[in-house]
């Protein structure tokens, strides 16, 4: 595997005109498992094709079942500065529900050791509106984070996916299923509750401190050109055209050893493009830059925006400041299904 992302990196580093890079992250799954070296070895190939940006932000997505203190050590002597901790929880019942390998105090410890290396760049993620939890355990959760001193975190509502083992136990009464109702509650409360202990609210799942918001999904966010590399990575290049690589791993490993990129490729039409911007901009701080609608779509979208967005506008669920088009904070938890309004089918 590790010889094959090599090989993508060489076929497809002339795929971004710009090469310095200012983010780098390992993630999609648990590259926390490669050692040391097979990471340092990934960055040395990196470093053959780009040149790393003085400020370069190079995420590593880990479990903390896996940030032992002899992997921290040589961590921390990588060009690696940005740990993404999928911690979950502080509770070990939250964590039994969500089949996570680690427990509560692992949880906890991982994020006090990787500080102790000089790790202090830590993201981590929570899940709000478990079975298993009530309000009382989620604000301990966010205590928790503060105690620590963590300066982003990225927060999800638990959600029920389709074959998994919670459907299952929620079908045979096991479980209770997740209340969008004490949902809608945590998030507000973790709202506030972020910004007064010094977060920014940046995006809809996003806190970071001033200085410690992710420039990696930032980036997502803005639609600028990125470069995807390994199994099922998307990339973009800024403007019409879009790819994915092949989930499946062996295919993809046979494939680069023949010199063929795994990838599919498809042009996005100007409806697509049009949807893409609202469903990434409204569930952000900056909202959807209305200069950039208007010198990039044609006269019939721009007036099917205008006459959509009308009534929402009138009832504060939209508001423009600074010709942005923005959703209000109070209506976040909302925001997918506003955004999906708007779109264009």
């Amino acid at each position: 595997m590790l010889s094959a992302i090599k090989k993508e990196i060489q076929l497809r580093h002339t795929e971004l005109e710009n090469k310095s890079l200012k983010s780098l992250y390992f993630g999609g799954g648990t590259p926390s498992v490669l050692s040391v070296d097979e990471i340092k070895s990934l960055l040395d190939e990196f470093q053959k094709y780009f040149s790393f940006d003085d400020n370069i932000e190079i995420t590593l997505e880990s479990n903390p079942d896996d940030l032992n203190k002899n992997f921290l050590k040589e961590l921390s002597q990588t060009e690696i500065n940005r740990l993404s901790i999928g911690t979950q929880s502080f509770f070990d019942e939250d964590l039994k529900l969500m089949n996570r390998a680690h427990n509560a105090s692992e949880a906890e410890s991982s994020i006090k050791r990787a500080q102790d290396f000089g790790l202090e760049n830590i993201s981590i993620d929570l899940i709000y509106g478990s079975p298993t939890s009530n309000f009382e355990i989620w604000k301990e959760n966010l205590n928790k984070t503060i105690e620590l001193q963590v300066p982003h975190v990225s927060s999800y509502a638990l959600t029920v996916e389709p074959k998994t083992a919670l459907e299952k136990w929620i079908e045979n009464g096991k479980v209770s299923s997740p209340e969008e109702a004490e949902q809608n509650q945590e998030f507000y409360y973790m709202k506030d509750f972020l910004k007064d202990n010094g977060f920014d609210h940046y995006e809809i799942s996003n806190f970071g401190k001033p200085g410690f918001h992710s420039k990696h999904n930032s980036a997502y966010w803005k639609s600028e050109p990125y470069l995807g590399i390994g199994p099922s990575a998307h990339s973009y290049n800024g403007s019409l055209e879009r790819s994915w690589n092949i989930a499946n791993n062996p295919v993809y490993i046979k494939n680069l050893n023949q010199n063929i990129l795994p990838k599919e490729t498809e042009i996005l039409s100007e409806k697509d493009r049009f949807n893409e911007m609202m469903m990434i901009g409204l569930r952000t701080i900056w909202g959807v830059d209305l200069d950039k609608i208007n010198q990039n779509f044609s006269s019939e979208i721009i007036d099917y925006l205008n006459l959509e967005i009308k009534s929402k506008l009138e009832s504060g669920i939209l508001k423009i400041e600074d010709n942005y088009l923005k959703i209000p904070e109070q209506h976040w938890f909302l925001a997918d299904g506003i955004a999906s309004d708007l779109f264009i089918v």
